[in-house]
């Protein structure tokens, strides 16, 4: 009898510290949810963007939400600067009406965060699993904050430096390596299949650059490309749009 008390004492030591270190595991990083990621050039919101209609919808500088055409509204998200690997968690907000050739609208605010240079704002937009121990305790501070915030006087706000106006998002420097960029129209298993969507780009539009890359063994992935220069990058974007591909990818070389 006193060794099945010892067991099942050593059985639940075991268990209760093993859940301990779960929670403590998730707290430190929220979990990547792989049901949707892009890699491209994000907006960052303006009511000069609103006023002139090309957004449908508004966005608070101090807010942590953003715009994304492919998301539920409410899912949490982690956008992550791919030039400097500076990341942060915000919310979808709701469907919203934007140019297609980014992948998403953020406010000056995340932007601030994440040190974004406005010349090249080149993200990566991933789902973030809801259910995050740490996600659900920044949520609270941010909501705090922002309660605090809006209860304060403008001059008593030092969340960070905002304004309405296009000045309130920092200049960050620009960087040495020189704009390059492919366009990513999709992964395939195999090299045929590459070959036969590549004839149709070729057969209805005028791109003469396309790409097939073998990634990994069974991985080929067609891209048009390199451009070199924003307005260029965005012609070969709208071209292939029309195709009606779907999760077009910006991919910096």
């Amino acid at each position: 009898m006193n060794y099945k008390f010892v067991f099942i004492f050593f059985f639940i030591f075991f268990v209760s510290c093993t859940n301990q270190n779960l929670s403590k595991k998730k707290i430190l990083e929220p979990v990547i949810v792989h049901e949707y990621s892009n890699q491209g050039f994000t907006l960052v919101y303006t009511d000069k963007l609103f006023n002139n209609k090309i957004i449908n919808k508004k966005l608070n500088d101090r807010d942590l939400f953003v715009f994304q055409k492919n998301l539920k509204k409410a899912t949490t998200v982690k956008i992550t600067n791919q030039l400097n690997n500076k990341s942060i968690i915000a919310i979808v907000k709701s469907k919203s009406k934007y140019p297609n050739f980014y992948n998403s609208v953020i406010t000056s605010r995340i932007a601030n965060e994440i040190d974004l240079d406005l010349d090249e704002p080149y993200i990566l937009i991933e789902s973030v699993d809801q259910n995050s121990v740490f996600y659900a305790g920044k949520a609270k501070m941010f909501e705090e904050e922002k309660n605090v915030a809006d209860k304060a006087p403008v001059e008593g706000v030092s969340i960070v430096n905002i304004s309405s106006s296009d000045q309130s998002i920092k200049k960050v420097t620009k960087t040495t390596k020189k704009f390059n960029y492919i366009i990513k129209i999709a992964n395939f298993y195999y090299e045929d299949s590459a070959k036969l969507v590549k004839e149709r780009i070729m057969s209805e539009t005028n791109i003469k650059k396309i790409n097939i890359d073998k990634t990994s063994v069974n991985n080929f992935r067609l891209s048009i490309g390199p451009y070199k220069s924003i307005n260029n990058l965005k012609k070969g974007f709208d071209q292939v749009e029309n195709l009606y591909f779907e999760n077009l990818e910006l991919i910096k070389q």
